[in-house]
């Protein structure tokens, strides 16, 4: 499965005949500066149904955040956003609310826990494109952000699951000419509102845009993890590698990442424990309403860095296959039933009786709308 993944990756990037622009979907949209002058207000709501065949007791579905409670009917995600932009200033703040939310920013403190994005920026320069942002901050990493509708699939992939969602800190975007953009972050931490530590964080993403029909980019990261619940941890280093195509009634995105997380040992001895993640995701559109849409990927995660299993096993690895029915009611209405299948050669599932399995299935509808 993992040379299948690597190899069909390199083909698709490489082999593409490739001739409108593609918009990095990893982030949220930033806001508009040809809107000068103007206030912009948004919403969105993200319903959904999803059935876990394993039937877990507690309702929520194990590792994940996104549409992850079973057997009831539920918001994913739902916000309303607010933007303003000028010729110098821009800001952009998104109260939200949702399952995910609840999940997702569990770690964060009172009202924190419902940013989905708050940010002010600055154009540095009257004549130049370069921006300075502050605030929380939609994550470059992986091919994905808990934004559905930009996305092929419906369900979230591992590897946005297990990367930061949100940011927050500093964000310096610098355009390097017309086909590359460049972006600094000086950050908080590891998705966090609420530092954790004395210590920043450093990202770097680099956005390379070939033609109208395809986007690669390339993020880093380096920060001290250590915390309070974590005091083992020290510094932590990830890079992913993603691209996303979009040509006629075909698209394409494969996301492959890496991390080293610094740990200490009970013996005192510092060890760096790797997790790695490799996805691809193809759209086939059959009419201007109707698509399907697959995925294959691979999780591995030998030292728990990023998932404890939830049955005593060491270490977590999965494959995942997905099929995804897309039908687009209208312009801003979305439908989509998908099916997907868990695979482990570590018992790392539970079946209906709670045994511990290496397989795990699921099925989850979802209706999105955007105004």
């Amino acid at each position: 499965m993992k040379k299948l993944l690597m190899t069909t990756l390199w083909v698709i990037i490489f082999t593409s005949n490739i001739y409108a622009q593609v918009t990095n979907t990893a982030t949220m949209d930033t806001t508009d500066v040809k809107l000068k002058g103007k206030f912009v207000v948004e919403g969105y709501i993200d319903a959904y149904y999803g059935y876990d065949f394993s039937k877990p007791q507690s309702k929520e579905r194990p590792y994940f955040v996104s549409s992850a409670r079973h057997n009831e009917a539920n918001i994913n995600l739902a916000y309303i956003s607010v933007k303003y932009a000028s010729e110098r200033v821009r800001a952009r703040f998104v109260p939200g609310f949702g399952s995910y939310i609840n999940a997702n920013y569990a770690a964060e403190q009172g009202v924190l826990k419902n940013i989905v994005e708050g940010n002010v920026g600055i154009k540095l320069f009257k004549n130049k494109e370069i921006w300075l942002d502050f605030g929380v901050l939609g994550s470059p990493y992986t091919n994905e952000s808990a934004i559905s509708k930009d996305h092929l699939m419906y369900s979230r992939s591992f590897a946005p699951e297990y990367v930061p969602y949100y940011l927050s800190g500093a964000k310096l975007s610098v355009p390097l000419g017309k086909k590359v953009n460049f972006y600094f972050y000086l950050l908080n931490g590891w998705q966090q509102i609420r530092d954790v530590n004395e210590s920043k964080s450093i990202g770097t993403q680099l956005e390379y845009r070939p033609n109208d029909n395809l986007l690669i980019n390339w993020n880093t990261y380096i920060g001290n993890e250590q915390s309070e619940s974590r005091p083992d941890f020290g510094n932590r280093y990830f890079t992913d590698v993603f691209f996303i195509y979009n040509k006629g009634k075909f698209s394409g995105t494969s996301s492959l990442y890496v991390g080293a997380q610094e740990t200490r040992l009970p013996n005192g001895t510092m060890e760096t424990q790797m997790w790695y993640n490799a996805n691809i995701i193809g759209r086939y559109n059959f009419t201007p309403k109707t698509s399907l849409s697959g995925r294959l990927e691979y999780f591995d995660d030998q030292k728990s860095v990023q998932i404890t299993p939830i049955n005593p096993v060491n270490g977590f690895a999965s494959s995942s296959a997905s099929l995804c029915i897309n039908y687009s009611i209208e312009e801003n209405i979305l439908l989509r039933l998908e099916s997907r299948s868990f695979f482990s050669s570590k018992d790392v599932y539970q079946n209906a009786e709670g045994t511990p399995t290496r397989n795990s299935q699921m099925i989850i509808s979802s209706v999105t709308v955007w105004f």
